[in-house]
């Protein structure tokens, strides 16, 4: 049975970089939906006179947002489709919440639940200092809106669930708190792939 594994999160959390490691060391497929959706994004908010770098306001949210997520989604179960374990990055936060949207999206493909295996790996940090000084260090035109206005960006790094009926032990909710990213990948890895 292949896999099909979610890496969710606020930004700074470090989920591209665990789900990177992941993909590099088990030969994955790999879809960040900030990589696939960024050239159409760019266009998108440059037709409507905004600011192409920007991913966290209303206007962006409005026009970008679920196109990100059916492209992301469409790619990844493409591959899935062919049994290739597929890693998936982004928020995910509404799509999250919804009981019933990871068995919509197998069923795309004539899958279930039953015949591939969803994992969800929920990224966090411990405060919100953490998550300040990530994203301020890795200098991305992209988090401009959050540095600008961060008391609104900021409820977006509030604790998440995962509400799909998936078995305890298919979830983890994963402190990346720690210094040393080799030891976070390897925790990641053997809770992706514990039979090995």
């Amino acid at each position: 049975m292949n896999k099909l594994v979610f890496f969710l999160g606020g930004a700074g959390a470090g989920k591209t970089t665990l789900a990177k490691a992941l993909a590099a060391r088990r030969k994955t497929a790999f879809f960040d939906m900030d990589i696939l959706l960024r050239p159409a994004a760019e266009a998108i908010m440059t037709l409507h006179g905004l600011d192409p770098s920007d991913r966290d306001s209303e206007a962006y949210k409005k026009l970008c947002r679920d196109l990100g997520y059916r492209i992301t989604m469409d790619a990844a179960l493409d591959n899935v489709k062919l049994n290739v374990d597929s890693v998936v990055v982004g928020p995910f936060t509404k799509e999250a919440e919804d009981e019933g949207w990871i068995a919509r999206e197998l069923a795309r493909i004539g899958r279930s639940l039953s015949d591939v295996e969803v994992k969800a790996v929920i990224v966090s940090l411990s405060d919100e200092k953490l998550y300040k000084e990530r994203i301020t260090a890795r200098r991305s035109g992209l988090d401009d809106w959050k540095l600008r206005h961060w008391d609104d960006f900021r409820s977006s790094l509030a604790s998440r669930t995962v509400k799909w009926p998936l078995p305890s032990s298919s979830i983890l909710y994963f402190d990346n708190s720690g210094p040393d990213p080799d030891l976070a990948a390897d925790a990641v890895e053997r809770f992706v792939y514990p039979e090995e």
